[in-house]
């Protein structure tokens, strides 16, 4: 057992990998979708994106959803949820309408999209409350309650 503690981000979490300090948003974008980059690089490089947090890293982190790998477009969505970063929120729509999505990827995309607490979401989320598969409904049950907090006078102004 090592005796060095896990790096905390600056979003509270353990990272499965540390982020890329080489490159640029537009390579970390790149590699992304580019199954010839080991997956543990790629996943380097989309922690280095969320953590630059700009509007252009998390519309780079959306073209990763072009990835073959359900894993890395899950983390994708887990991250987005943790910018909470609006212009997130088409693509995170997509991939919870997107019923030929892994369901993980789903269930994460619903999640991150009540992260980021925007109301305009909410329609969405109540769609999928009737989805066949649990884990996509109960995180849309998660995400719609969470929208519902953010918009209280608890969290700020009451929106709804």
């Amino acid at each position: 057992m090592s005796d060095r503690a896990p790096q905390v981000s600056q979003y509270g979490s353990v990272d499965p990998a540390p982020p890329s300090s080489l490159g640029d948003i537009e390579t970390w974008k790149n590699s992304l979708v580019n199954d010839d980059i080991p997956l543990f690089q790629r996943m380097r490089n989309v922690f280095a994106l969320r953590n630059d947090g700009s509007d252009e890293s998390c519309l780079a982190l959306c073209y990763g959803f072009n990835s073959k790998s359900a894993l890395l477009r899950h983390e994708l969505a887990y991250v987005l949820g943790q910018m909470q970063n609006n212009v997130a929120l088409p693509s995170l729509i997509e991939r919870l309408d997107d019923l030929q999505e892994h369901v993980m990827v789903r269930h994460e995309a619903a999640e991150a999209m009540g992260a980021i607490g925007d109301i305009s979401v909410k329609q969405v989320l109540e769609k999928h409350l009737a989805d066949l598969n649990p884990e996509v409904s109960e995180s849309c049950e998660v995400a719609l309650d969470l929208l519902a907090w953010c918009n209280t006078d608890e969290w700020g102004e009451t929106k709804w």
